[in-house]
């Protein structure tokens, strides 16, 4: 017989991947400290994991953040924060960052 699948609670925007939830599935410690955090502080977490475009990248992601979340950490460090939400104006300092990765990633081609 096959269990139900354990409910993570996701972001305001973005939903947990498969690969982030069967990490928290697998450590009850980090997952108890997840269902902690707020919508907003697990869509930073979320979009930090998925933001990246290299599977060994974002698997560093994952294990960093269940790791950080055990020592107490609440958000990813040093992360622009989600561009993806609608609910507010990305700020001018990250719409200048964006400009210049889209202006290098344009200019490798």
């Amino acid at each position: 017989m096959l269990m139900p699948k354990k409910e993570i609670s996701a972001g305001v925007v973005h939903k947990v991947p498969v690969d982030l939830q069967k990490t928290l599935t697998a450590d009850k410690a980090a997952l108890a400290k997840w269902e902690n955090l707020t919508p907003l502080a697990r869509n930073e977490w979320i979009c930090w994991v998925t933001f990246v475009k290299q599977a060994e990248t974002r698997m560093g992601h994952i294990k960093r953040l269940v790791g950080e979340l055990k020592e107490g950490k609440r958000r990813p460090c040093c992360w622009i924060g989600c561009i993806h939400r609608t609910d507010k104006s990305v700020s001018p300092s990250v719409q200048g960052i964006l400009s210049r990765q889209s202006k290098k990633s344009k200019s490798k081609l």
